[in-house]
């Protein structure tokens, strides 16, 4: 591996990802300001089950405000009218006090003026205590969390893959007896797949659900009830079992933050998943993803990037140089938000064609090459989907060189493939057998990758080499014209999206003069 390319690499991800910083940095998003709300602790629904933060901050953004930020506001409230925090939400959310407090001048379609320096000092000092606390809430939840994975170390040996599972019911009760389940078969870390199109919803349900179609509804109530059931399985298998849930999609920032509180373990977090695949705006994305790894870092939770869905949608052989690059501009992005190395795990995935000749090989000199250009982040590899057919006995063939693939390059976190992929949603049975033939390559296999030295020369190593030169000459196309401009283009995933379309654009606000986000200035610290 030419390591001078590996550094040209990341020197064009950091220019990319220092164009998206700035905008950033300007803007905030009605889901920036729902998180902040929340984590100063306003909480509830009205009678129609909408989330009292959604209230006070549509209603903010319909008065033209969202720009001064929903610090400015409530502190404001508190300062001139008293009560606590949930109070002063309360009131802005369900009477008219917003606009007794709002700066004169002030209109729905006018600039938003500033606060004056006396109101924005008297608002911040309301709420230092708050977001102390609230810091507090995360570190007490991380401490919790990292005492158990101590008292409990996980059974995987150094240089295996943890065994990944997912359970998908639509019933959370459900879920937490098949998480239970799952952990007894062998699972290392467990993850409830969210219901069907969440991702969509610029809102977060409240409580705990019973229906969901392709998946379970991600909640605050949802997360506290498996990771409950994963501490009984904790205790009973005697080794830590891991949590993980979803935290992309309009709401990424305020299922961090539920996540955060309840000790989860992974998210899913990807700066460009949401754009390519759910169709939501990438401005919005940028903005809320950057605030939700904030968050992710101050809990310690590793996060799973989404690069294996492009070869979904684009051809695993011509295409994989681009789920390089994604990893590269990730890992720069990552790091603007304070992630270290450890907890970016960035994602790949084993969907070549099996027919094509050497595909195995194909499959190894990705794998090899991403753990090489990564050696400290927990890389999560996915298995083949695209090419499994209604031949279960094939596909169980397949997942098993997927898994051969993950243990002879040393992946981090691998998630098992299901030999009923193409037909329906895995019975119990369905796991129970992928844990088995996944124990027996691990096992079996487990020191082959630290007895093989690749031929010089040779098709591993010279795909390896071709992928990287092709990495390195879309990063400085992308670098040269701006990822907008090449996501609009269809760079990543074959898949093009425009600057100002998509879901939630009309969620994002200018930052105004003076603009107060307390929270978020002491993650940042």
């Amino acid at each position: 591996m030419d390591e001078a390319k590996v550094a040209q690499c990341r020197a064009l991800a950091q220019q990319i990802a220092d164009d998206v910083q700035g905008y950033v940095d300007r803007h905030t998003t009605v889901g920036v300001e729902r998180v902040t709300l929340r984590a100063l602790g306003v909480t509830g629904v009205d009678d129609q089950g909408v989330p009292l933060v959604n209230l006070f901050v549509d209603k903010l953004q319909a008065a033209g405000a969202l720009g001064l930020g929903a610090c400015a506001v409530l502190g404001l409230s508190v300062a001139r009218h008293g009560g606590d925090l949930q109070d002063a939400a309360e009131r802005i959310a369900f009477g008219p006090e917003l606009e007794h407090l709002l700066p004169k001048g002030h209109g729905p379609k006018s600039p938003c003026p500033p606060l004056s320096a006396a109101d924005r000092a008297a608002a911040l000092a309301v709420l230092g205590e708050p977001v102390a606390a609230a810091l507090a809430r995360i570190d007490q939840a991380r401490h919790k969390k990292e005492t158990l994975r101590a008292a409990y170390p996980a059974t995987a040996q150094p240089g295996t893959p943890l065994k990944y599972v997912i359970v998908a019911t639509g019933n959370i009760y459900d879920d937490a007896v098949q998480a239970k389940g799952a952990a007894h078969a062998g699972a290392d870390i467990v993850a409830v797949i969210r219901a069907t199109a969440q991702s969509l919803l610029d809102y977060v349900p409240e409580g705990a659900t019973t229906e969901g179609f392709g998946g379970t509804f991600a909640t605050q109530e949802n997360f506290a009830i498996i990771r409950r059931a994963l501490d009984e399985a904790t205790v009973r298998q005697d080794r830590y079992v891991r949590q993980t849930n979803y935290s992309s999609g309009l709401c990424m920032a305020e299922i961090a933050w539920m996540a955060a509180v309840e000790r989860l373990d992974m998210l899913l977090n990807d700066a460009m998943y949401g754009i390519l695949f759910r169709d939501i705006n990438m401005c919005r994305t940028f903005v809320d993803q950057y605030v939700s790894r904030r968050i992710i870092g101050r809990a310690g939770i590793v996060i799973n990037t989404g690069e294996d869905n492009y070869l979904t949608t684009a051809d695993a052989v011509e295409r994989a140089h681009t789920v390089l690059a994604s990893q590269f501009v990730n890992e720069a992005f990552a790091h603007r938000a304070g992630l270290p190395d450890e907890l970016l795990g960035l994602g790949h995935a084993y969907e070549i064609d099996p027919s094509r000749p050497d595909a195995f090989l194909y499959e190894v000199a990705q794998a090899q090459l991403v753990r090489q250009v990564f050696p400290r982040h927990p890389i999560k590899w996915m298995p083949p989907t695209k090419f499994k057919t209604g031949d279960i006995l094939q596909a169980h063939v397949h997942d098993a060189m997927f898994n051969l693939a993950g243990v002879m390059t040393h992946q981090s976190i691998e998630l098992l493939g299901m030999f009923s992929e193409a037909i329906h949603n895995p019975l119990l049975m369905d796991r129970y057998l992928s844990l088995k033939a996944t124990r027996y390559v691990f096992g079996t296999a487990k020191s082959l990758g630290d007895e093989i030295e690749w031929k010089v020369g040779g098709i591993v190593e010279q795909r390896a080499i071709q992928v990287l030169d092709e990495t390195l000459e879309m990063l400085t196309d992308v670098a040269n014209k701006g990822i907008w401009t090449a996501i609009s283009e269809g760079a990543f995933a074959d898949v093009k999206r425009t600057r100002e379309g998509g879901k939630g654009f009309a969620g994002i606000a200018e930052k105004a003069e003076g603009y107060a986000n307390p929270f978020l200035d002491a993650l940042e610290r």
